[in-house]
């Protein structure tokens, strides 16, 4: 009975820990494609301009808020400029 309820007193840390990983290997898989871009700015601004079209409002409002916790550090190089320069783009309105 104790056991249960240390496990089910974490569950909530563990999912939204594996929601982050998650969010954190799309975000990376994204910046892989712009990655063979030439053009560095092209590459950054392809990242940002994805994850503004494509990705729900939660999850860009949760991306940036694993960067600024310092808890987003298996994005990729490519990834955390583009999502750090155009962080504000990225913000969700409201």
């Amino acid at each position: 009975m104790i056991r249960w309820t240390i496990v089910r007193a974490r569950l909530p840390d563990l999912r939204l820990r594996m929601d982050a990983d998650k969010l954190i290997l799309m975000a990376n898989r994204i910046g892989e494609f712009f990655e063979a871009w030439p053009e560095r700015a092209e590459a950054l601004e392809g990242v940002a301009t994805h994850l503004r079209k494509f990705w729900d409002p939660r999850m860009r409002r949760e991306l940036l808020a694993l960067l600024e916790a310092g808890q987003a550090d298996a994005l990729t190089p490519l990834v955390r400029e583009a999502v750090t320069t155009h962080r504000e783009s990225l913000r969700p309105s409201g």
